[in-house]
């Protein structure tokens, strides 16, 4: 990576330091890098104990943090790290406002598509780059995060009407500071492109991790589960050459590959369906589903997926108000 060294240091805020952010802001925090936290339940938690992080490429924890529960005690910030569930966005515009500094960058760790467009629309955003995060990480409690597999980040910086932006001195800087903390990193052209192929592998392993109520392994491993897998994933990419992105058809395979060599693991989606909380279907699903119907192109298994789903929340929230 030839990524120039920053010519100032940046403030960093994370804005949902769970799972993924928690991890990466733990891991720019570690490298020296000014990085402060808003958190919401694990807040006490962590302004008395810190956060702890168990990782397969080394543990390691950080006894004092720049921690916070409310955004307008926090400084004007660079680079904020929105890595919140896109369920949870309708709380960026009372967020936002209090930690953008002048000419400040969104860095967005969200899975799905057509978040950038909503986020860019709040007042005081000027710039946004997605970070598509390729991590196999969990929460395992207050301030205690696991990070079990893979680690690498993917670049990208969001342009309107979805255009490819190309690579930008922003990226670049970026990157060298996320260079600094040991994560790896990859710089794309088109957001838009990128996107879509994360989603053949997040709809068919978040999506029937849920219905299926099975891990990575197991999806993968049993014959019935790896070729309907196989199947969303195409219908994603006839999806994605829906919107002029193409998407080789031998990226199904290496996707798989790449599940067969993955540590077993529930994505955040069956963690988040067994916890009660709400799923992030309409970026991963609705949202794709749509862009490609309006182009003409039916995903019939995705479409399905997406259904089975709707269908299960609505059961364990009546099952669970029911109980109450």
């Amino acid at each position: 990576m030839n990524a120039k060294m920053p010519s100032k240091k940046r403030r960093y805020a994370v804005v949902g330091p769970g799972a993924v952010g928690g991890f990466y802001g733990a891991l720019l925090a570690r490298a020296g890098h000014d990085v402060h936290f808003l958190f919401h339940t694990a807040y006490e938690h962590v302004v008395h104990h810190g956060l702890t992080i168990e990782s397969k490429d080394g543990d390691f924890k950080l006894d004092s943090i720049s921690a916070y529960n409310d955004a307008r005690a926090m400084p004007a910030c660079d680079v904020v790290i929105v890595a919140l569930k896109t369920t949870q966005n309708h709380l960026l515009p009372h967020i936002l406002p209090h930690i953008l500094a002048d000419k400040a960058a969104i860095l967005l760790l969200q899975n799905g598509l057509g978040q950038e467009e909503r986020i860019a629309a709040i007042p005081g955003v000027r710039t946004v780059v997605a970070g598509l995060c390729f991590v196999c990480s969990t929460v395992l409690g207050p301030g205690h995060i696991r990070h079990l597999d893979y680690g690498r980040m993917q670049l990208s910086q969001f342009k309107t009407a979805g255009e490819p932006a190309g690579i930008t001195p922003l990226m670049h800087e970026l990157a060298s500071d996320l260079h600094t903390a040991g994560i790896p990193v990859q710089l794309s052209q088109d957001l838009v492109l990128q996107r879509w192929k994360k989603l053949v592998w997040n709809v068919p392993f978040s999506g029937l991790s849920v219905v299926l109520n099975a891990d990575t392994s197991r999806l993968a491993a049993d014959p019935h589960a790896r070729r309907l897998s196989r199947s969303l994933m195409q219908e994603i990419i006839r999806g994605a050459a829906s919107q002029k992105k193409r998407i080789a058809k031998h990226f199904v395979e290496e996707m798989l590959a790449d599940t067969d060599s993955m540590k077993p693991y529930y994505p955040s989606m069956k963690i988040d369906f067994d916890s009660g909380r709400e799923l992030e279907i309409d970026s991963m699903f609705g949202v794709p589903i749509e862009r490609a119907k309006q182009a003409g192109t039916e995903m019939p298994g995705v479409s399905m997926l997406y259904d089975q789903l709707r269908f299960m929340v609505q059961r364990r929230d009546r099952d669970r108000s029911s109980v109450t």
